[in-house]
């Protein structure tokens, strides 16, 4: 059959990996088409805090923040460990400050550091202060009319909260995105545009069919195509088929992230890893089914179905949601559980970041999320749990808080533990009546699991071969991280990472011009 157009790259999705590998395609002189599947560019990372964990980057050494690369580097292998290659993990750590440097030649681009401790600060090589920076923001009139095309945050999609004026975060990245590559003048940008089969010959990629509105379209991507399409986590069925922990309704992704093009890629015979794998979270319950990433606890505790304690509430998300599994596989958790507080705070759960607005909690209590009672023993008997062990846990709990050191879990041990109050061991008593609970599932950021790559992003089937064409990055690749989550911007900064690989290998590949360096006059935003 013969094609209806062609391209250089072919990039499915536009997240901050989709958007990093069609803007370094299109600046190296490459033709680009990106697909998009959904009505709005962004991804998940629209909907994120925007953060990049690249050690060593020229915007960490210009604000003297920390940028040993050796101590980062010895930080991220003990925490990943063997799971995932050393040379990817070594793609990973050597790309991600040249990347910064190439964005930054063009003048669209601004970076911030933003402290936040690494996740695992029992280390001796990790940061208290991290190595992660953040987009500057930026009017979102500077988009003109790309504005009505970017996704908008959690808030302003889900619950109707107004569009902001000034773009920060993940909305800041994409937005800067999506001004580069029109000034590029060789990306050609589709909403509503889904890959749904890769055309191979002779085991080599030659491009896709993408179905749109008005049918399907068979696109010759002459380098290569570049999979950036997000992961599985709206796929109830492909969640089963694979074991992954929670369910769609925990996915704080975009509706378009189906797992169609890893299934795509897997049909083209490309080996898979991580499968069962998510960047995970406590996830609050809300009155519309959904249980929506959380993090920033700064009082109360979780208990588990007998009324007792089982974790450290403070944790970095990833590893509060890995021991919420661990509880459920032994059945001392099913969901959901329970957050136990007081009424210091008007009866307000002692949450700083909901990650969208919490909202009236009369529905909470209408849909049972939200119970209450006079004493301790009232509410164990509104939760279902025993009245006796819970007063006990309490009991146990406030003594921790009265020393100011948790002796079972170690709340506070961590700089991450202390991060949303203040330096200080989030520890108070609960101990003001009435006493309160409010339910939590399990969430995630994205499910991990994807694609097998090299350190070239090039994807590999299931002898460990390159699929000659076909390229992978974000959560439709299989994380670099494995199955840790090393520090807050490892997700997008490795999306970021590999697909500006992607894009140079085959900038390079016989034919390529690349070296086309920084497009005419970017303009300072």
């Amino acid at each position: 059959m013969p094609w209806d157009e062609e391209c250089d790259v072919l990039v499915v999705g536009s997240g901050a990996g989709g958007m990093t590998g069609a803007y370094t395609a299109a600046r190296e002189g490459l033709s680009v088409i990106l697909a998009e599947s959904t009505d709005r560019f962004g991804g998940t990372t629209a909907y994120s805090g925007g953060g990049m964990w690249f050690p060593g980057n020229a915007v960490l050494r210009r604000d003297g923040a920390d940028a040993d690369m050796d101590r980062a580097r010895a930080y991220y292998h003990e925490v990943v460990g063997n799971r995932t290659p050393r040379a990817l993990q070594e793609a990973y750590l050597d790309t991600g400050a040249r990347l910064i440097d190439y964005l930054e030649a063009d003048e669209g681009f601004a970076f911030i550091t933003y402290p936040w401790p690494d996740y695992y600060g029992g280390l001796p090589t990790a940061s208290a202060t991290g190595r992660h920076i953040m987009p500057a923001g930026l009017p979102a009139a500077a988009l003109g009319e790309l504005r009505a095309s970017l996704r908008p945050t959690l808030g302003e999609e889900r619950e109707g909260v107004p569009l902001a004026e000034n773009l920060q975060a993940g909305q800041a990245l994409i937005a800067r995105f999506l001004l580069a590559l029109a000034r590029t003048g060789r990306a050609d940008l589709r909403l509503g545009t889904k890959l749904i089969e890769l055309v191979v010959k002779e085991g080599q990629v030659e491009g896709g069919v993408l179905r749109t509105a008005a049918g399907d379209r068979r696109i010759r991507a002459r380098r290569g195509v570049l999979i950036a399409s997000g992961g599985f986590e709206q796929d109830a069925a492909m969640r089963a088929q694979f074991g992954l922990p929670g369910g769609a309704e925990g996915a704080m992704a975009p509706p378009g992230n189906d797992g169609a093009a890893i299934r795509a890629g897997m049909a083209a015979g490309a080996d898979v890893d991580l499968m069962d794998q998510a960047w995970w979270s406590p996830g609050l319950m809300r009155p519309n089914g959904r249980a929506t990433f959380t993090l920033g606890f700064n009082g109360g505790l979780f208990v588990d179905r007998q009324g007792q304690r089982f974790m450290n509430e403070s944790l970095p998300y990833d590893r509060a949601g890995r021991e919420i599994i661990a509880a459920m596989k032994a059945g001392t958790v099913t969901l959901p559980f329970w957050l136990v507080f007081d009424s210091r705070d008007g009866g307000a759960p002692p949450i700083q970041f909901p990650n969208q607005p919490i909202g009236d909690l009369e529905g909470y209590r209408k849909a049972g999320l939200l119970r209450s009672g006079a004493t301790l023993a009232e509410l164990a008997g509104a939760i279902g749990v025993p009245a006796t062990t819970l007063e006990e846990t309490v009991k146990r709990f406030n003594g921790f808080a009265e020393r100011g050191e948790d002796a079972d879990f170690d709340r506070g041990g961590e700089p991450y533990d202390r991060a949303f109050t203040e330096g200080r061991a989030p520890l108070d008593t609960v101990s003001r009546a009435p006493f309160h609970a409010i339910a939590f599932g399990l969430s995630d950021l994205g499910t991990k699991g994807g694609l097998r790559t090299d350190p070239h992003a090039r994807v590999l089937d299931k002898d460990g071969k390159a699929i000659g064409g076909l390229y992978a990055t974000g959560n439709a690749m299989a994380a670099v991280s494995g199955e840790t989550y090393p520090g807050g911007g490892n997700p997008i900064g490795s999306s970021m990472v590999f697909a500006h690989l992607a894009a140079l290998d085959m900038a390079a590949s016989p034919g390529g011009r690349a070296g086309q360096g920084v497009p005419e006059k970017a303009g300072a935003a």
